[in-house]
Parts: C-alpha cells; structure tokens; sequence
C-alpha cells in the first residue's frame, strides 16, 4: 500500500527529491521531485531496496542504527570510502554521503544523499527521511571554470611563446638567405634552402598560434546548411573514399553569426573526422552532418530555452583515452603529423560566439557538437541561398 497521500503539500512543491524509507531501507514513499528524479512513478517505487538507487544505503542505515535505536557519535565517519559524515543536532540523527544515483540504463548522477532519523505517526513504519542532492550542475560548472582558467593560462603562454619565437625566426631566415647568396655549392645551398624551409614551416605554426587574437569578430546573416555544404564539398574533394550523410533540420533559419570563423570550425571539425577515417581505418567510412533546435540546454555558461545544436558525427575508431578530456588543449593530437591547433581553435571561436563545443567518443562514434545561442538574422538582410539538397537523410549512403 502507498503512502504518497499522507505527503505533506508543502513537499510536492519542493525541487529537492525527498524519500521516506522503512528500517530496512525500502522506499515507503516519495515526493514528485524524487519521481522525477528516479523516472519512476509513487507507485513503482514503493517497496524498492533504497540501495538500488544509492549504494551507501545499507551501511549508512545500519550506522544509525535504525533497528537498535543508538544515535551516532557526533561527527563520527561513515562510509567506508570516507565521503560520508554523521553528527546528532537537536536530537536527530543524521548522516551524509557523496554518491552515485544510480538510473538504470540511464547511466548514473552525482548526489550528496543526507539521511535522517525520521518516524511520521502518519507513515506507518517510516524510519528514514532521505534528501538526495543533484550535483551534476555543480560539477559541471567547476570543471568548465577549470577548463576556462586552464585555456587562459594555455593561451596566454602560447601567445607570449609565438611572439618570442617570430622574431628570432625572421633573423635566421634573414641570415640564411644572405648565407645562400654567398654559396657557390649546391651541397651548402641545400643546407640552407632546409633551413629556410624549416623556418618558413615554424613561422606558419606561429601564425596559426595567434591568429585567434587578431581578427575580431564580424557578425552578418549566416546559412547554415549552405556554410556546411561548401565544408562537405571542400573535404569530399579531398577524401572521395569518404561517404557524407546529410540530416537537417530545414526549418533552421539564418542566424547572425562570424562566417568566416564558423567555416574555419566545421572545416577543422570535418576534417579531423576525415582523417580519422583514412588509411582503412573502417570499411565503409562515413562522415553524418546533422542540425537540430535543442531546448533547455547550457549554452557557454548560459541555460538557454532554445538553441542550435550542429553535429559532426564519424564511425572512426575514437579518440584515444589518454587525451580525450584534454583534446581542445592546444598542441594536444592524437595524429603523429598533426599540430594540435585544430581543435583548440575551434574552441576559442565557438567560445568567443558564446557557444560551447562538446565531444563523446567511443570506437566507432565520434560525435562533436557545436551548441550556439539563436539568434535569427532579419529575413531582409539574409543573402540568397545556393540551390542545395536538404532534408533528414536524403541522400544517406552518398558517396563522393
């Protein structure tokens, strides 16, 4: 039998979940935060061991000595891996740990789950009343303020590193070429036509390094779709063994945003995604552009009702493990031949449009997703758009 009627009103108004448990731990009831939280409804989690959501439950219960009525020490540790605490304030027993909500085939969310000593005469065995904390949000903006302080100090000493290094080069390039007009030798000429060679090939890595801090921003009109053709025609040509499929969501209008440097991020993003396919990497390599409007999503550090979400998807073989949460970091690759600039300048544009770019990667799914706020173009001011097949997987499987 339920409980959920006995649940006072003020609880259903909550955003906290809240759960009431027996002695032994099974969930007597619950308020609508907490169905929310679980996806499951009053009904079907009533009777459910709490540990198959928290997994410190057994534990913290016996700790508190639900069954035997003893209180805890003040202060005293509980969980066994440490992340917990318990204290008795004004009489009632309580205890904390820092957990994993576990949701099924969902996956899991980080919570602080507080348990207290709670018997409601209303509740008929109520033992314990839990309050489990979301802290997916809060993780994931103290990793986003350390990602942010890290690219400031990586660009900052890459910015004070590429102006030290161009100087010296434009000496030695100099001194090179006066060398070279006083050989008579083709060996020594050589030597020299390698170290202009070297020095001109330094001198591009430099100029790479600060051009995200030359050119301002532009806005203007901007089509999507069309920008991402002229990117998918630009790499087709230079891999034909790659098949693109194209799904769009066409009621995307144009939006205001920097042309130039959003072509530069989906020339950078396709790509990489291109040369992860190379060299029979797969079978049958495919590159997936898609477009969709995205609700309730963070956008930079913004949540945004309505936004744009721009995918680049492959079935390479993934990112490799040991840089995959350091990949935007400049001079950071997983290809031998690559400089590591790619991508960390597709993150200093998204970022800079007041977007965000996010990655998930697995053998066989590579997915970069390019979140930007919406902001529509006046339909007066928006250029003509070239003649170019749209639609959801309309020419899926086309190889060019």
């Amino acid at each position: 039998m339920t409980t959920d009627h006995l649940l006072e009103p003020a609880w259903e108004r909550l955003t906290t979940a809240l759960w009431v448990l027996d002695a032994r731990g099974r969930i007597l009831t619950a308020n609508a935060a907490a169905e929310a939280f679980a996806a499951k409804t009053r009904r079907g989690l009533a009777g459910l061991d709490f540990s198959t959501f928290v997994e410190e439950t057994g534990a913290l219960v016996a700790h508190l000595g639900a069954e035997r009525g003893d209180l805890p020490q003040d202060g005293e540790e509980l969980s066994a891996n440490g992340s917990g605490n318990a204290s008795n304030v004004s009489g009632i027993a309580t205890a904390s740990t820092l957990s994993h909500f576990n949701l099924g085939p969902d996956g899991e969310r980080p919570v602080r789950a507080v348990f207290s000593r709670w018997e409601e005469p209303r509740i008929p065995g109520s033992a314990f009343l839990v309050e489990t904390i979301d802290l997916t949000d809060v993780l994931r903006d103290e990793r986003r303020r350390l990602e942010a302080e890290v690219a400031r100090a990586n660009r900052e000493l890459l910015r004070n590193l590429a102006h030290e290094v161009k100087n010296p080069l434009g000496g030695i390039r100099g001194a090179a070429q006066l060398l070279e007009s006083d050989l008579t030798c083709d060996e020594d000429r050589e030597c020299t036509g390698v170290i202009l060679d070297e020095a001109d090939r330094l001198t591009r890595l430099v100029e790479r390094l600060l051009e995200p801090y030359r050119s301002a921003e532009r806005t203007g009109p901007v089509e999507l779709h069309e920008l991402l053709e002229h990117v998918k025609s630009l790499i087709a040509h230079e891999f034909p063994e790659v098949a693109f499929v194209r799904d769009y969501d066409v009621s995307i209008p144009p939006v205001l945003a920097d042309e130039g440097r959003l072509t530069q991020v989906f020339l950078n993003l396709v790509r990489n995604a291109a040369e992860a396919l190379r060299g029979g990497a797969v079978a049958e390599p495919r590159i997936e552009l898609r477009t969709r409007f995205v609700r309730d999503a963070f956008v930079g550090d913004v949540r945004r009702k309505r936004a744009l979400a721009l995918d680049v998807l492959d079935n390479g073989p993934g990112i490799p493990e040991a840089i995959r949460d350091r990949i935007f970091f400049p001079l950071v690759t997983g290809r031998a031949e690559g400089s590591g600039l790619g991508l960390s300048l597709v993150k200093s544009y998204v970022e800079e449009a007041g977007g965000s770019v996010l990655v998930e990667s697995r053998p066989g799914r590579t997915v970069f997703r390019v979140l930007l706020p919406f902001e529509p173009a006046k339909p007066a001011a928006s250029r003509n758009a070239r003649n170019h097949p749209l639609g959801t997987d309309n020419d899926q499987g086309e190889r060019n």
